[in-house]
């Protein structure tokens, strides 16, 4: 039982290869991040316009301002 000795040529990791994991690693972190501030703190500005566009023509008329705040949101990180 003594003298073997199991190979350890599968687990070396190359420089290449720990860079490779790094921004494997890297990429999936920025994918799950979750957002950095509070829904009603994100896009003031779209949310504003939104807001406004709503009180002075209703909702059927500002679909423009309502989905441009989303797209916002989303730039931001929120799933809505």
């Amino acid at each position: 039982m003594g003298g073997l000795l199991a190979s350890t040529t599968s687990s070396i990791v190359t420089p290449a290869a720990t860079e490779q994991m790094q921004e494997s690693v890297s990429k999936t972190c920025e994918l799950n991040q979750k957002p950095k501030k509070k829904i009603c703190c994100a896009c003031p500005d779209t949310k504003k316009l939104r807001d406004e566009c709503i009180v002075e023509h209703g909702e059927n008329a500002c679909t423009k301002w309502i989905e441009a705040h989303k797209q916002c949101l989303r730039a931001e990180g929120f799933n809505v």
